[in-house]
């Protein structure tokens, strides 16, 4: 089945129960758009008892068709979902899996409401309060504080096709001088201040390094994608979704994508360090500003652009802190 708002109440129905993912007396209202899936069809199914969330991957990114992506993604994302949902202090942050068909390459998650993601905070004046930093904070330290057996890391997926897509728009693309993106269309100006970082061939190679790391294997179960588009609010309640890009690696990678869309989001630097002390642990502080440094200039001068509220001069100023992270914590 080819996952799209088209498909009729019945023919939607009768897929749900054919899979035993419904109950006999259920019916569909309607199906919805709940939001913008940049790499996935996302579709939300309303019942009359409940809704459902259903989630395919193709072989192609959803928002860029003309770029390809691993199909299998979205059972990588469901095995994510299978181990956190064996912690209980982490359940209560993720949706639940109701069903999985390899086949489709369709996955059914309960649907956690009606809510927003977080990028609003990118907006000036938008700041995430103290008690929704702290549960972003204590998702990431649980997840992180998992210990699993050698059997489970070995079994686990590498996610390795869909991470090494993902290292060149982290580590490659928005490098290259000449990549046929013209940074002015976002932002008059932006492609000259972009070109200093291009044409630093020491910072490149300190990012090449970086994404030498991001490859490789390690021991901590990652989201992947720890950012404001992966968090939800849900009737004031802090949600965590799409972990799609999840692996086995270092810590500080996850840590070091969420000080970086805190500090491009601006929130408050007193805040960022309450976040680095409350997830304390045996961290590579380095390490973690050198990815938050890698974060924030592949998201201003990438592709993956993000709604920031943000001056030219104020963007300038986080590249050049971005950059000093990385070179100076090498």
């Amino acid at each position: 089945m080819e996952l799209s708002l088209d498909i009729s109440r019945s023919a939607m129905l009768q897929y749900l129960q054919d899979r035993n993912w419904v109950e006999p007396y259920e019916e569909v209202l309607r199906l919805e758009k709940p939001g913008e899936g940049n790499m996935n069809v996302v579709v939300r199914v309303v019942g009359d008892t409940r809704n459902l969330i259903l989630k395919q991957s193709r072989a192609f990114v959803n928002k860029y068709p003309q770029i390809a992506a691993p199909i299998e993604r979205i059972g990588v994302e469901r095995r994510f979902y299978a181990l956190a949902a064996s912690l209980p202090e982490l359940r209560k942050y993720l949706p639940w899996v109701v069903g999985f068909d390899a086949k489709n390459h369709l996955m059914v998650l309960e649907d956690l409401g009606k809510g927003a993601d977080y990028t609003f905070v990118y907006k000036k004046d938008e700041q995430m309060t103290a008690e929704e930093l702290t549960a972003a904070v204590d998702f990431l330290k649980m997840l992180h504080g998992q210990k699993f057996d050698a059997e489970t890391m070995s079994t686990f997926p590498d996610n390795l096709a869909l991470r090494k897509l993902n290292h060149e728009h982290l580590f490659v693309y928005p490098y290259m001088e000449d990549n046929g993106f013209d940074l002015d269309t976002i932002q008059p100006g932006l492609q000259a201040l972009a070109m200093t970082y291009k044409k630093d061939s020491a910072l490149k190679q300190k990012v090449s390094a970086l994404g030498e790391v991001y490859l490789s294997a390690g021991s901590t179960l990652l989201h992947g994608d720890y950012y404001p588009g992966s968090w939800l609010r849900v009737n004031a309640r802090f949600k965590v979704i799409d972990p799609e890009f999840c692996f086995f690696g270092p810590a500080e990678y996850d840590l070091g994508v969420m000080l970086a869309h805190l500090r491009m989001a601006q929130q408050p630097e007193a805040d960022i360090e309450k976040v680095v002390a409350q997830y304390g642990g045996n961290v590579n502080a380095g390490l973690a500003g050198q990815i938050e440094g890698m974060e924030v200039l592949r998201r201003i001068i990438g592709l993956a652009q993000l709604p920031l509220d943000l001056s030219l001069e104020e963007k300038e100023e986080l590249l050049k802190l971005a950059a000093k992270k990385i070179t100076s914590n090498a």
